[in-house]
Parts: C-alpha cells; sequence; structure tokens
C-alpha cells in the first residue's frame, strides 16, 4: 500500500491542515468583529475546506489501510494591526501549504508510491487556486484598506457562488 515514510509526512501534513482551518476560524472571528460580514464567510468556508482537505488526507490513509494519527496544532494568530494583515498570513500559508504538498509528492516519487503520488495531483492544483485566490484578495484589501466595504463588494461579485469540485477527494465521513 502507500509507503510508510509517506503516511508519516501525510500524517504531519493532516495537523498543518488543521492548523490551516483553525487560523482560518480566527480570522474570520476579527473580520466578524469589524462587522465585515462577507470577508468572515470567506474565511468562515476557508476553515471548512482546510478541514475537509484534511480530512481528505485521513480518508486516504485508511482506504490504503494505514494508520491514522490526528496530531495536535498550535494556537492560531489573533491578533491583527491591519485589515490586511489576516490575508497576508493566509498568502504566506497558502504558498507554505503548496511547498509542504510539494515535498509530499517527492516523497511519494522517491519511495515509488505512485499512488499516493496519484492522490497528491488533486491537491497541487488545489494549491495554485489557493494562492492565487489570496494572492487577488491581499491586492484588493491593500487597496481598500481605507474602505474596506470595496472589498465586502469585491467578495460578492466574485465569491458568491463557490461550487464543489466532483474531481476532489473523498472527505472522511461524508461532506458535512
Amino acid at each position: 500500500m502507500a509507503a510508510e515514510r509517506f503516511v508519516q509526512r501525510l500524517g504531519e501534513q493532516i495537523g498543518k491542515e488543521f492548523a490551516a482551518s483553525q487560523q482560518y476560524i480566527a480570522n474570520a472571528v476579527y473580520y466578524d468583529a469589524q462587522t465585515l460580514p462577507r470577508l468572515a464567510a470567506f474565511f468562515y468556508a476557508q476553515a471548512v475546506e482546510e478541514r475537509n482537505h484534511a480530512l481528505m488526507m485521513v480518508q486516504y490513509l485508511l482506504d490504503v489501510d494505514a494508520e491514522v494519527a490526528i496530531p495536535g496544532v498550535e494556537a492560531p494568530e489573533t491578533g491583527f494591526d491591519t485589515i490586511a494583515a489576516p490575508v497576508e498570513l493566509a498568502l504566506a500559508q497558502e504558498k507554505q501549504v503548496s511547498d509542504q504538498i510539494v515535498a509530499l509528492m517527492g516523497v511519494a516519487r522517491d519511495e515509488g508510491d505512485y499512488l499516493s503520488e496519484q492522490f497528491l495531483q488533486w491537491f497541487l492544483k488545489e494549491q495554485v487556486e489557493e494562492v492565487s485566490t489570496m494572492s487577488s484578495l491581499l491586492s484588493v484589501v491593500q487597496r481598500s484598506a481605507q474602505a474596506p466595504m470595496f472589498v465586502e463588494d469585491y467578495l460578492a461579485r466574485e465569491h458568491s457562488a463557490e461550487s464543489e469540485d466532483p474531481t476532489a477527494p473523498p472527505v472522511a465521513g461524508g461532506a458535512l
């Protein structure tokens, strides 16, 4: 089944995905407190997406009959000085996750674990989208720092109808 080294590293990534989910909840709470409901909703939805990424990884490990360990996570950052700070953090986080997924792909390839390599293909595509989305959002937030309602309008126009990706791996526990 899956290479032991890959299983261990994917287990670590599960923790990183759950940590990203927690960070996005913290971002959402910050924007909720600032009465920016669309920014808050955007990050609440991102939190669910990151949680689901972790659960996709859990399901994969279950599917390949590997041991699943759920690591703990550190508390997220909650103090932000500017309206752009949570998005700056999110962009840095998405770039870091991209690097982590690429490194996981390298482990699968080094181990000759072609099934795990194939599993990660979707995550590579997803990370391109995530970095692009956060980069665009950061540009809008930076330009609109003095008038954050413009960001709310942007999100209403550009991110109002997110659809599910039928090519996404299954989530452990179903789509909760």
